[in-house]
């Protein structure tokens, strides 16, 4: 698309040493960059907050560069804000990358106490830093993995956040990520056998496999899901290395963190927040959309209030559902 000419926000780099994160297993740095978006005109000072979570393989800072063909993500919002379809708004872009290729954003004894990070040092640093914010006035949206971290964020902390967006969010574990175990060991066995080794054929590879990357990104959710101190990296996996048989208690653990699961002890307090909007393509070629329409026949059934929708697309290149969902936010926050 054409870039138009609009009254240009400004982005601001701010740097967070972590507390939170620095109990990770992984070696990664504690030292954490986060953009901020401030909309033309504003000083931030008054606006609502949005905290943007990007998905597997991203980091925050990848939706403030430039992008081909489209807008990155403060274009975006100078855009929707110019056209009067968005209210003007403060967006973080925080910095969640780890050696694992990603980020779930909860806590974990091996990733990092990544919702600590983002509740108690990133959100209240740009606060201070800016005057925005503040209770009633903060919303959290993401996409894949981002979206499993505003669908869970909104689950476990809803006096923190008063609005989410969840843009084809991990949920119904069963269907996404059972059927991948067997491709993980396959490419486990073909690197090496054991997920040391597996990890630094990677990491030392001078070029990334598409089938290797997809196979880390399991071993990133068992990191996140069910970590093990005592494993390389706290790594296991809720499978046996050699037949592939179901570890029950330790997948039991990972669907403690489905947020279809998470429902029953944590659905409820989903009724404080101001607004909470789910969607997912059609043809999720991840099968999500199965598990985004349990979510909303669940909501439903509790008379959980929330926008819900399918659009005709898969999983891939849909940063163009933020033309509905950031206008949302911004409206349910400035109520």
């Amino acid at each position: 698309m054409q870039r138009g000419e609009f009254p240009r926000g400004t982005v601001r780099q701010l740097v967070i040493e972590s507390d939170a994160i620095a109990n990770n297993m992984l070696g990664d740095p504690t030292t954490r960059r986060v953009d901020v978006y401030i909309p033309a005109g504003h000083d931030g000072s008054g606006l609502p907050l949005l905290v943007d979570l990007v998905g597997f393989t991203s980091g925050g800072p990848k939706h403030t560069n430039w992008n081909n063909f489209g807008e990155n993500v403060p274009e975006r919002a100078d855009r929707l804000i110019a056209e009067g379809k968005m209210a003007p708004c403060v967006i973080a872009f925080p910095d969640c990358f780890t050696r694992l290729g990603g980020n779930q954003y909860v806590n974990s004894a091996a990733m990092g106490n990544w919702a600590d990070f983002i509740t108690r040092e990133c959100v209240p640093m740009i606060e201070a830093e800016l005057g925005c914010g503040g209770t009633g006035k903060r919303g959290v949206f993401g996409k894949s993995s981002g979206g499993y971290a505003a669908m869970v964020h909104a689950l476990l902390y809803p006096t923190f956040w008063s609005a989410a967006a969840s843009h084809s969010g991990d949920m119904g574990f069963e269907l996404m990520f059972a059927a991948d175990f067997a491709h993980t060991l396959r490419r486990i066995d073909k690197r090496g056998g054991t997920i040391e080794a597996f990890i630094e054929h990677f990491e030392k590879a001078p070029k990334i496999d598409g089938s290797d990357l997809h196979a880390l990104m399991i071993l990133a959710m068992a990191a996140t899901y069910d970590p093990d101190p005592d494993s390389y990296l706290g790594i296991r996996l809720p499978v046996t290395m050699d037949t592939c048989e179901r570890i029950e208690d330790r997948w039991a653990q990972w669907l403690k963190w489905d947020p279809l699961e998470m429902l029953d002890e944590h659905g409820e307090g989903l009724k404080q927040l101001k607004g909470l909007f789910i969607d997912c393509g059609d043809v999720d070629q991840y099968n999500l959309l199965y598990g985004a329409r349990r979510m909303h026949r669940a909501l439903s059934a509790r008379d959980i209030a929330h926008v819900y929708e399918e659009f005709p697309d898969n999983h891939s290149s849909t940063d163009y559902r933020m033309d509905v969902s950031l206008p949302y936010l911004t409206r349910v926050l400035s109520d």
